[in-house]
Order: C-alpha cells, then sequence, then structure tokens
C-alpha cells in the first residue's frame, strides 16, 4: 500500500495538519491499515521535499499545515487512474512454510494444510458477518469499509481455494523429504553461472 499516495489524496482535499492527516487516513481506510504519527510526519516531509507538498507554519492555531502542489495533484490524479501493480514476489509465510514443511522429514504436511485451512475457515466466517452487518452502507465511510471486508472475504477464499488445490497435488505427489545435505557450503556468494 502507498501510504505517499494516499496521504497525497487526503492534501488533494484541502490543506491538513500531521495529526489530521492521520485522522483522516485511518477514517477514510476503516481503520484497516494502523499508521503511526511518525510515519505520517516523515513521509510529509519527504513529500515536502520533493515538492509534492508545501509546509505553512503560519496557522492561527500553532498547527504546521502541508498543502498539496500542483505537481502533487499531477501525482495524485496518475496515482488514482493507473492499476496497481500487483508483486510477484514469493515472500508469503504461508507459502515459504509449506514449501519447507514438504522437504521436512517427520511433518505431516497434510495436518499443516488442515490446520490453515481450519484458521482460514474461521476468519471468512469473521469477516462474513462484519460484512453481513454493514451489507448496506448509509455512508461513503461504510462503503470504504465494506471494499475493505471484501477484499479480505476474496482473499480467504482464494487461499482456501490454494489450500485445497495444495493438498490435491501433494497426495498426487510421489516425493520424499529430504535430510539437510553434508555437502560442505563455500562461504561467500554463490559463483555467476555463465550464460
Amino acid at each position: 500500500m502507498s501510504v505517499r499516495q494516499s496521504l497525497l489524496a487526503i492534501l488533494d482535499q484541502g490543506a491538513c495538519y500531521g495529526y489530521q492527516v492521520r485522522a483522516e487516513f485511518d477514517h477514510r481506510i476503516g481503520s484497516t491499515w494502523p499508521v503511526n504519527v511518525g510515519q505520517i510526519y516523515s513521509t510529509l516531509d519527504r513529500l515536502v521535499r520533493d515538492g509534492l507538498v508545501d509546509r505553512d507554519e503560519s496557522g492561527d492555531d500553532g498547527q504546521t499545515y502541508f498543502e498539496i502542489t500542483a505537481a502533487g495533484r499531477t501525482e495524485v490524479a496518475g496515482w488514482l487512474s493507473s492499476p496497481v501493480v500487483r508483486s510477484t514476489s514469493t515472500r508469503d509465510e504461508l507459502t515459504i512454510k509449506l514449501a519447507l514443511a514438504v522437504t521436512l522429514p517427520g511433518v505431516d504436511i497434510a495436518q499443516v494444510i488442515q490446520v490453515q485451512r481450519a484458521a482460514t475457515f474461521r476468519t471468512l466466517q469473521e469477516l462474513t458477518r462484519t460484512k453481513n452487518a454493514t451489507e448496506n452502507p448509509e455512508s461513503a465511510e461504510e462503503l470504504a469499509w465494506l471494499l475493505v471486508v471484501d477484499s479480505l472475504i476474496f482473499q480467504a477464499e482464494a487461499e482456501v481455494n490454494w489450500l485445497d488445490h495444495s493438498e490435491a497435488r501433494l497426495l498426487r505427489a510421489s516425493v520424499k523429504p529430504f535430510p539437510l545435505s553434508t555437502e560442505p557450503v563455500r562461504k561467500g556468494r554463490p559463483a555467476r553461472s555463465e550464460k
């Protein structure tokens, strides 16, 4: 998630002071992404440095206000009109856990999958109850929260489907876990292969 672009989008609505930006961020995304005030201020400082936001310390209330610049408005418009590029990173804890578990002797991988599936189903049930309680949003805030809940539901459903697929794949596979290698490992980086 881009905190930077989110803060710019908030400032595109009008000048705000730091705690106000944090409150607006939290309010607008339904408290689903906790951001501490230190991160808010460091992001605002970088936005000022990059010429996307101006700092105004002349407020009557003693607050330092941040106001978006024309370059900031251009960046917000570009962000809102372009797709989010999904990462192809495999650094998901569950993915790594299953990939590692399948190589370890003595691990009941089917049990690992069952435990995760049960936990994911519980999460899915909780999310569905939450969604049903807010099915007819009456405000933009409720609608924003509902969009987040819908996304989490779809992610949980996808995880259950992937776990089912993984379990079926494991049943068809005839591979065996392997022990630690006894080969000596050279220190340093691996040599580059010639292409």
